[in-house]
């Protein structure tokens, strides 16, 4: 089974609102993504709108061909700002208006009678519902129980391995966390901090369906083109299957 990339444009619509001007256009990246063989596209709409805006989403619905997925916090708001926009997929994350980007995963145990009413009301708008963990059993345990349709394992922890570090600990912790979401019937992704140097081990892992990948296609972009970059990042994906 080959490994689907998600290419997050978060960072093109980063560079629009450092001057609040409308170029450059996210909606141009995301298709260009999806033209270089992207075969979804995610965006975070933070609760700040500090980079992708509401109709950056209702755009990106209107003209994608892939899937999008909207990574957002898990509160009312989000709810009634994507639910008329039906993205495909919703996945919740944890937020703070401090953070640069997400740190560390959702936690389902902690926050499961909130979470509960809404991934339900996600999933009866016919949004599909993945929530992004940290790789532990019992969040995988919680997330089936709450009926999500998938979840996506923070890479965090391993991406920032210094080079030097043996990653085979970290790696075998998503390995076994993936391997129980299978067994659960939940689709297993994984994302975040992942590049052309990292990505490879984490693709080989058999269960992982899918990788989310953000800044280091969007930085690469800036120097090779968003063609380049995605078809690059594809071609490294494929290599760990093969």
């Amino acid at each position: 089974m080959s490994v689907r990339l998600g290419v997050n444009i978060d960072h093109v619509a980063t560079v629009r609102q450092a001057r609040a001007t409308r170029d450059p256009e996210p909606v141009t990246a995301a298709l260009m993504a999806q033209n270089a063989g992207a075969h979804g596209i995610t965006v975070h709409l933070r609760g700040d709108r500090r980079h992708i805006q509401d109709r950056d989403v209702r755009l990106l619905k209107e003209v994608l061909s892939v899937p999008l997925n909207v990574e957002c916090a898990a509160s009312s708001e989000m709810l009634e700002t994507l639910i008329p926009m039906r993205p495909d997929w919703v996945t919740l994350v944890p937020e703070t208006r401090e953070e640069l980007t997400t740190q560390g995963g959702l936690d389902a145990i902690f926050l499961q009678a909130h979470l509960k009413p809404i991934i339900r009301e996600l999933r009866t708008s016919d949004i599909r519902v993945s929530l992004f963990i940290d790789p532990i059993a019992d969040q995988v345990t919680m997330a089936n129980r709450l009926e999500a349709d998938a979840v996506e394992f923070n890479t965090g922890v391993y991406s920032d391995l210094p080079r030097s570090a043996d990653p085979k600990v970290e790696l075998e912790r998503i390995a076994k966390a993936s391997r129980l979401a299978g067994k659960l019937g939940l689709r297993a992704l994984a994302g975040h901090g992942l590049n052309l140097q990292n990505v490879r081990l984490i693709a080989a892992i058999p269960e992982i369906e899918e990788l989310n990948i953000g800044h280091s296609i969007i930085g690469r972009a800036v120097l090779v083109g968003i063609d380049t970059a995605v078809r690059e990042m594809i071609n490294a994906i494929a290599e760990a299957r093969s």
